[in-house]
């Protein structure tokens, strides 16, 4: 880089509340860059997306054409931070194959006091979604207690030492965190209308779990808490269709308070992952006890407007801006530029701008460099 001052510093200025020099940009780019360079080389009919210029190359040399700034080891160099482990000297077998439909992998926990069954579908060759979820009946809660029990979280030192010799003054190296109790058996263990309907047939039951899920956390907060790390994203991806002011109130804030004070305290920057309809959470966003708010999608994707979301979060920093869906082919250049410059003028100097959450597989990276050249000129 030119510039005397590295994106690392300007990251880290920006959630100290420094004077920056410029507003960092920090796209997300895996999900476009893995899908191209990686799954359609199975599909050789199919054309990627990907300009000759970066062909062969790494991620990281993507940022540094576009000096822009990596978010997640994870995503951008493959480096997990955090790793849940099963005790191998437990009796819990795992078993993993495929299932009857395209994409299906089908996952079966084997324990000494049952078994649990689910199913996820598996989506142009990145991630998925559960379709069958591994809690079904009540008494399967105490099955997945079992496992949980015998599950170790793990920060993972050595690959975020990794991490930071790669990643250098590129960027600050981050991790996102597992999901809270309530997000966690929506999402990953019961689905939302299995676990709205049980909150009200058997409020003990879940709530215990719930209780027990926050306890077991605590394994992950005291390392991170312990660790390098700097900044630390929740993982939550809020969306108000699943987690409505109600549930929000109740099992989220709380939790998120306790959270993020056992970090502040530890020296450590938060922020939370919210990429859904946010409109009924407007509300609360201010009070947070997050530092940023990573990838409020506004209109035309999302279902509140830029001068909404700025109104809400008051002076928290903001991660990411620019809705996805403007990198298609039916937003002109002129479109997404207007824009852009919108969102630096509304959330600047509080500000890390991307991609709201990532570039899509179909997205055009030629926007994302008419981007990062407006930064250049852009003035906090």
């Amino acid at each position: 880089m030119s510039s005397e001052i590295t994106l690392k510093q300007r990251v880290l200025d920006t959630f100290a509340r420094r004077n920056s020099d410029k507003i960092v940009f920090s796209p997300r780019l895996y999900y476009w860059y893995f899908c191209n360079n990686v799954f359609l080389k199975h599909f050789k009919h199919r054309k990627s997306l990907i300009p000759p210029k970066y062909l062969g190359k790494s991620q990281i040399k993507i940022y540094d054409y576009l000096e822009a700034s990596p978010r997640y080891s994870e995503e951008t160099l493959n480096i997990p931070l955090i790793e849940a482990k099963i005790n191998p000297e437990v009796d819990i077998k795992i078993q993993k194959k495929p299932g009857s439909k395209n994409g299906e992998i089908i996952t079966i926990y084997n324990t000494p006091i049952g078994t649990l069954k689910q199913i996820e579908r598996i989506g142009g060759g990145l991630g998925g979604h559960l379709t069958e979820y591994p809690i079904k009946i009540v008494e399967d809660l105490k099955i997945m207690k079992l496992i949980l029990e015998n599950t170790e979280v793990l920060f993972l030192k050595d690959n975020y030492e990794k991490a930071e010799r790669i990643t250098g003054n590129r960027g600050v190296v981050s991790t996102y965190l597992l999901k809270s109790p309530y997000q966690k058996i929506i999402t990953e263990y019961m689905g939302f209308n299995r676990t709205i309907l049980y909150l009200k047939r058997y409020p003990n039951q879940i709530e215990n779990f719930l209780k027990f899920l926050e306890e077991w956390d605590n394994q992950m907060y005291d390392q991170i808490a312990k660790s390098a790390l700097e900044i630390i994203n929740f993982g939550e991806n809020i969306d108000a269709n699943l987690s409505p002011p109600p549930y929000f109130e109740k099992y989220l804030i709380p939790y998120y308070k306790k959270r993020v004070n056992q970090l502040h305290k530890a020296g450590k920057y938060c922020h939370i992952h919210m990429d859904g309809s946010l409109k009924d959470l407007l509300p609360y966003l201010a009070e947070l006890p997050f530092d940023g708010l990573e990838a409020l999608t506004a209109k035309p994707q999302g279902d509140v407007t830029l001068e909404e979301i700025k109104e809400s979060i008051e002076d928290k920093i903001l991660l990411d801006g620019i809705p996805s869906i403007l990198f298609l082919q039916e937003y002109s250049n002129k479109y997404v530029r207007e824009y852009t410059q919108k969102v630096l003028e509304l959330f600047s100097p509080n500000l890390i701008l991307g991609v709201s959450d990532e570039l899509s597989p179909n997205g055009d990276i030629k926007k994302i460099e008419m981007i990062a050249e407006m930064i250049k000129e852009f003035e906090v």
